[in-house]
């Protein structure tokens, strides 16, 4: 297989891959093995979702020992609706453990 063959099928997957998870209303996906105890979700801003606008935000989120949000970095994704995954993931509440950090997908979709 080509180098460029191999590029146009990993794009293929990653946006069958992507098509699938951005059919899911605004739902977190954690990566890392910390466990969610309390998950506040993100508020869908509506003028967005009227609009069809959507996507998926990518945020890095420390979590303290207690299991409580230390502090919260936006990865990637719209900044409007970063704004909301933000605010939402900064509520959540884990279950304790030794201090980690761990990255997050918060998906918007409009159609939902």
């Amino acid at each position: 297989m080509t180098r460029k063959s191999r590029s146009g099928l990993h794009g293929l997957l990653y946006a069958l891959l992507f098509g699938l998870i951005s059919g899911l209303p605004a739902q977190p996906q954690e990566s890392g093995e910390r466990k969610v105890v309390k998950r506040v979700e993100a508020e869908y801003p509506a003028i967005l979702k009227r609009r069809g606008i959507g996507g998926t935000v990518r945020l890095k989120v420390s979590v303290r020992a207690d299991g409580t949000v230390r502090d919260v970095e936006v990865l990637g994704g719209n900044p409007a609706l970063a704004d909301a995954a933000e605010k939402a993931v900064r509520q959540w509440k884990f279950a304790p453990g030794g201090e980690s950090v761990i990255t997050i997908a918060v998906n918007f979709d409009p159609n939902s």
